[in-house]
């Protein structure tokens, strides 16, 4: 059995924060800024970023990651990993408390995994196929048998593949969608919910119980709640707030205030999420099924002018699925499809596809990400440059859950998007491409309608692979096809900045950022 000890894995997260030798101070408010407001705080039913950041100091995996995606204990104090990778034994932790005051057993994993998460989480169902059985010898032990081997598995346990639900709200429940417990918002996690004012704040406030004894160190949470980046902005200034995460305020704004004074920047934090930006391109839709046309888009659209000009420089140009750091990216065999005007129109000119006497081929809709400036400066931006091929495009502008239902059940022609990786192609990969994940499954799923058997077949074996030079090899080929067929046109892997005060400790430190459940978080007084 590989053993993994929980004492090392602790010993080594905190390292990176022991360096400053300082004494954690208890006591006070961090001040933050969630946009827009999220639907909902239970980040077991929502997986979408407002949700996620506040909803991750309220519930808990069973594992957190370090900045090298290496598991740190949170809820299983301990694992074992069969030497056939086929069988994960948690321990869990003792004398853990939901915040109603229940007990924390090992029922609430089983509830988790097997009912509650597959049945409202693309993810983590698809994941859960690979398990034969879930066992609880006892109160606080579990165990996995998988099908075959996937090293991937341990990535599904963090808090958001793998949020762990209070088994004991949800007895007598048969729909897990519309359970009225889902509205309670009871977690094990370092914060509570104390106040939620919609349209102005929501208050998290320091959960006595926690199990980290002594922790977490700060009394409240507060997450604001302002419209308009301008408004944003100024909080950040003016010093109501003592964090802005990436899109909070426009990117041209960062440069800026990283030079307030005491204030740090950081890119860190984002080591598991890995956040890739594209365009999607909906296959079933003429004429972007045809391979020449999705590569007319490619030419016509100048990436170095996005990442440098819209996104104030942060970003990195990509040219497939891999993320620049992602395991086993192989940028030796990508397609690379330069700015070419020229050669955009030739392809559509193959294609018969001529302009009429207004200059226009076809007319497509095009769904821009409603996350703010940037982004709408992106759609305008490649509205402009289709149209100088002649490629109309008509914008569809939308809210987010309207962008949401329409992107998730192929509403669309062309639309902005970005997903997370997610640590290993298994998880982050897998479900974008694969053929059999398409509509009503989040943005995330194949969304594009792409259909190619010969990539299914090396996902599906790159998954079950133990070699990590076998899982290599297949993934070079995935990346060697999807870069040269477009089913999307990456426009570029994004970078995320974090400004803050820098009395605020140990902000970022883990691969989660500030999805962390800020248990560690203190502010130097």
């Amino acid at each position: 059995m590989k053993l993994i000890s929980a004492l090392v894995l602790t010993l080594a997260a905190i390292l990176p924060g022991a360096a400053s030798a300082q004494t954690p101070k208890p006591g006070g408010s961090l001040n933050l800024l969630v946009q827009p407001e999220p639907p909902t705080l239970n980040v077991g039913m929502n997986k979408l970023g407002p949700t996620s950041f506040v909803g991750s100091k309220i519930y808990e995996g069973m594992i957190s990651l370090d900045p090298d995606l290496k598991p740190i204990p949170r809820l299983a104090e301990s694992w074992t990993i069969s030497e056939d990778g086929k069988t994960y034994t948690f321990n869990l932790r003792k004398g853990v408390k939901w915040h109603d005051g229940k007990p924390f057993t090992a029922a609430d994993v089983l509830f988790s995994f097997q009912k509650y998460l597959p049945e409202v989480f693309a993810r983590t169902r698809m994941v859960m196929e690979q398990v034969e059985s879930i066992t609880a010898p006892d109160d606080h032990t579990v165990v996995f048998q998988l099908k075959q081997p996937f090293p991937a598995f341990m990535l599904i346990t963090e808090v958001a593949g793998g949020t762990i639900m209070p088994a004991h709200l949800f007895e007598g429940e048969t729909n897990y969608r519309t359970a009225a417990a889902n509205n309670q918002f009871i977690g094990t996690g370092p914060f509570k919910l104390a106040e939620w004012k919609k349209g102005a704040y929501i208050r998290l406030s320091k959960n006595p119980d926690y199990w980290d004894s002594g922790k977490p160190y700060l009394d409240n949470i507060f997450f604001h709640i302002v419209p308009d980046a301008v408004g944003r902005s100024i909080a950040f200034e003016s010093g109501k707030v003592d964090a802005i995460r990436a899109g909070d305020v426009e990117n041209f704004e960062i440069p800026r205030l990283a030079q307030l004074p005491g204030t740090t920047l950081t890119k860190a934090g984002w080591e598991f999420l890995q956040p890739l930006a594209f365009l999607n391109l909906n296959l079933r839709n003429k004429p972007l099924d045809d391979l020449r046309f999705r590569q007319a888009i490619a030419h016509a659209i100048d990436r170095d002018f996005i990442i440098k000009t819209l996104f104030a420089g942060f970003g990195e140009p990509v040219n497939g699925p891999f993320t620049n750091r992602f395991p086993f990216k192989d940028k030796s065999v990508e397609t690379h499809y330069a700015y070419d005007p020229a050669k955009a129109k030739q392809l559509l000119d193959e294609m018969g596809l001529k302009p009429d006497s207004n200059g226009t081929r076809v007319t497509l809709r095009l769904l821009p990400l409603p996350y703010g400036e940037s982004w709408q400066r992106l759609a305008e931006y490649t509205r402009e440059r289709l149209g100088a091929v002649g490629i109309k495009t008509e914008i569809v502008a939308t809210d987010v859950p309207g962008w949401f239902s329409r992107i998730s059940s192929g509403d669309f022609d062309l639309a902005y998007n970005f997903i997370y990786l997610l640590g290993d192609p298994a998880i982050g990969v897998t479900q974008t491409y694969l053929s059999t994940n398409q509509l009503n499954r989040g943005n995330a799923a194949n969304v594009d309608g792409y259909v190619n058997k010969e990539v299914d077949a090396l996902l599906l074996k790159a998954e079950n692979a133990q070699d990590p030079a076998e899982r290599a090899a297949l993934y070079s080929q995935v990346q060697k096809i999807l870069s040269h067929e477009l089913p999307a046109l990456w426009t570029h892997e994004m970078v995320m900045p974090t400004v803050y005060r820098s009395k605020i400790k140990n902000l970022i430190s883990t691969s989660f950022g500030m999805n962390e459940n800020f248990a560690d978080v203190w502010i130097d007084k």
